[in-house]
């Protein structure tokens, strides 16, 4: 579906999925080849999204594997603050996401910072809703409910208390991996297309996650293969964002689909 998205002033148009690249300035992330903490990381990774075909830089400060405890906001603000600086030094014109659930980390990574999209890895607070709602950034509503049919009514509720508060651009998380067993996270991805009811664009994010790694007894290491595969799947479902820490693959998954897409207009067209 065709969507566009307003990132201070400036529209990001959906109507071609788009992949958002994973940059974690923290020590304790699930996957560790995504922990990066020094300037010279810092600056290769985001480098490395954009020269990939990645749109989006995420960036996050606080760990939200299983069993992690959260950092302090004051902690959480300063790696922040340390990441933001060496990629608005290499990438001044990037488009960055900021990965948090606390409002005043959002704030100040907007303002401070110009982040463009707050990416909230909760299911939204009423201060978030309000802080978001003041900023004027599209802001990304995760689930974590175990079905589609339980995510649809959480999702109308919240979306609603967005709208009444203001915000414009709202996009859609299923929240792969959060509050989920194994199985329910495969029939949610199964019945993906449903979310696309609600007519607002879907972020997926499954990249290395143990959906894929606990089915076959293997390792986050190993499961780039089994990424690739729910990511074509979420695309033909209607994912219009991808969020990964394999950016070059992810690109080709959206290009190769796009052109099957397009294909298939065509010979309906004649």
């Amino acid at each position: 579906m065709d969507y566009m998205i307003n990132i201070h002033d400036r529209l990001l148009d959906l109507s071609e999925p788009q992949v958002m690249g994973i940059l974690n300035v923290t020590p304790d992330s699930f996957y560790a080849a995504s922990r990066k903490q020094t300037e010279q990381e810092i600056a290769g990774r985001a480098n490395q999204i954009i020269a990939e075909g990645g749109t989006i830089i995420d960036i996050g400060a606080c760990s939200t594997r299983p069993g992690s405890l959260a950092v302090s906001e004051a902690e959480e603000m300063e790696r922040l603050r340390y990441g933001l600086s060496i990629v608005r030094r290499e990438l001044p014109d990037s488009v960055i996401s900021v990965d948090t659930f606390r409002p005043d980390v959002a704030r100040m990574a907007v303002e401070e910072f110009g982040a463009g999209i707050i990416n909230d890895v909760t299911e939204g607070s009423e201060r978030m809703f309000r802080m978001v709602s003041r900023l004027r950034v599209p802001y990304i509503l995760m689930s974590v409910q175990p079905t589609v049919r339980d995510m649809l009514l959480s999702f109308a509720a919240k979306v609603q208390q967005l709208r009444d508060l203001g915000a414009a651009d709202i996009i859609l998380d299923p929240g792969f991996g959060f509050g989920k067993t194994l199985e329910e996270n495969y029939q949610i991805m199964g019945e993906l297309d449903k979310l696309q009811v609600m007519d607002l664009p879907l972020l997926v994010g499954v990249s290395r996650k143990s959906m894929i790694y606990k089915m076959f007894g293997s390792t986050p290491d190993e499961s780039l293969n089994g990424t690739t595969v729910l990511n074509v799947v979420a695309l033909m479902k209607g994912a219009s964002i991808l969020r990964v820490h394999d950016v070059r693959e992810a690109v080709e998954c959206c290009e190769i689909v796009q052109r099957i897409v397009v294909n298939s207009k065509t010979i309906n067209r004649k």
